[in-house]
């Protein structure tokens, strides 16, 4: 049997487990319904009562939750959670909140008993990525009040694993205490992973000749995207992982040793995983749908049913035995990345596997989609790095580049090349996508 945190649940027969989610899932809802004050409205207000859930159709009864929702919901008593909260305020042990990128953040109350469940979810993801209580695990930063890597840092505690935290260094500091410390693995996002690689040889230090042998990306979907991935693995010389997971929702989707295809595993014995369609109903399988996901044992202040925009393409389990459900290449977008540009669908991500697998240009671009100052049309360029070790002329990566994006994305980009360096890095999340169209700002 492939080496498990926990094997009984990630082997379970999929009657079993689906029997499993339905009970917690109905659980989830009896709690909420006596103890959250949101969701006592949101249940009566839609005419479901916990005790109707007796079969995942009737789960479909049950209103979804919005980010929207998070906000309105915590303007009301108590602070500073509003009625969100289903555990008496004393029991909370741990305070995050979002980044706040997307508008107002919104504010996480977990217990102690939430905290253990964070930390079990997370070592389901570390153990199944191969990280073991002989590896010394680096954390590249200061996490503040996001939730961030705050969970991964205590699950590696469990398993056993040595954490090295990295905060308050400079990349150049934090790529010298890897070195000296043989660090075998560190987490981040694929920005920074690419980013510390960069400073690395900056400082006279090649990536690959150091002790790391896995990396654990999260924040971004760049782990699952085949020209990411490839060149954050040939910086390093190690595996990289993907990961995916939210404040509201907790660590639910993990790639594994053993599994050749890219994508994430849904950790299904602690998550209810829906894949919708705009109509709101199941789509079927493999087909792409959003993400909506309810964390079953999450109780001081807990989600049913939450939107989180992602998109994904859901398939049986590619083994070898775990039987938990695959999301097919990862998260393949977001419901709000998404934006047609000259009637063309375009997502992001597929522009990012283009550049990425595009060896003339650094791994820093930027992508500009504005209204055409002179046609009734909508213009898309891409910002990108001549790199200087490849050292290929202008008119060549102008011309490849634009042929490229072309096959993938079906629109024509303008090509705007820059220096090497010219481009900010940025260490945490990248937003790399400016949409100035008047209906599209943002």
């Amino acid at each position: 049997m492939t080496d498990m945190w926990n094997p009984a649940l990630e082997t379970l027969p999929r009657e079993r487990l689906r029997a499993l989610q339905l009970r917690k899932f109905r659980e989830q809802c009896e709690h909420v319904y006596e103890h959250s004050g949101f969701y006592r409205r949101k249940f009566d207000d839609a005419g479901v009562h916990p005790t109707d859930i007796d079969s995942f159709e009737a789960v479909r009864d049950v209103p979804m939750t919005t980010k929207a929702d998070l906000r309105e919901a915590q303007g009301r008593d108590p602070f500073p959670y509003g009625d969100l909260l289903a555990d008496d305020p004393v029991t909370v042990t741990e305070y995050h909140q979002t980044s706040g990128t997307t508008g107002e953040a919104v504010r996480q109350a977990d217990s102690w008993a939430d905290w253990e469940w964070w930390g079990e979810t997370w070592a389901t993801v570390l153990w199944a990525q191969g990280i073991r209580p002989d590896d010394r695990v680096f954390f590249p930063f200061s996490y503040n009040v996001f939730v961030a890597f705050w969970a991964a840092h205590y699950a590696c505690e469990r398993i056993g694993a040595e954490v090295v935290p990295g905060g308050n260094l400079s990349s150049a500091q934090r790529i010298r205490t890897m070195d000296e410390l043989d660090v075998t693995a560190f987490m981040g996002t694929p920005t920074y992973a690419l980013r510390l690689a960069e400073v690395a040889r900056e400082e006279g230090v090649d990536p690959s000749s150091m002790a790391v042998d896995r990396i654990v990306c999260a924040g971004e979907p760049g782990a699952s995207i085949p020209a990411t991935k490839a060149r954050i693995e040939a910086e390093w010389g190690a595996t990289v992982f993907d990961h995916a997971g939210a404040t509201e929702a907790g660590a639910w989707g993990f790639a594994a040793e053993g599994v050749d295809e890219l994508g994430l595993f849904i950790n299904e014995a602690f998550f209810l995983a829906e894949v919708l369609g705009e109509d709101g109903e199941p789509v079927a399988g493999g087909e792409r749908g959003e993400l909506v996901i309810t964390p079953l044992d999450r109780r001081a202040q807990p989600y049913v049913r939450f939107r989180l925009r992602d998109l994904v393409e859901v398939v049986p389990s590619p083994g070898p035995e775990r039987t938990f459900r695959f999301a097919k290449g990862g998260i393949l977008g977001r419901t709000d990345d998404l934006t047609k540009v000259n009637g063309v669908l375009l997502s992001p991500t597929t522009i990012e596997d283009v550049v990425r697998a595009f060896e003339p240009v650094t791994d820093e671009y930027r992508v500009l989609i504005e209204e055409h100052p002179e046609k009734d049309i909508d213009s898309i360029t891409v910002v990108v790095e001549a790199d200087p070790r490849v050292g290929a002329g202008p008119d060549a990566i102008r011309d490849g580049l634009r042929q490229k994006l072309k096959h993938r994305i079906n629109l024509t980009a303008d090509i705007d090349i820059r220096d090497d360096q010219a481009l900010d890095r940025p260490e945490l999340k990248a937003d790399r996508v400016t949409d100035t169209r008047p209906d599209r700002r943002r």
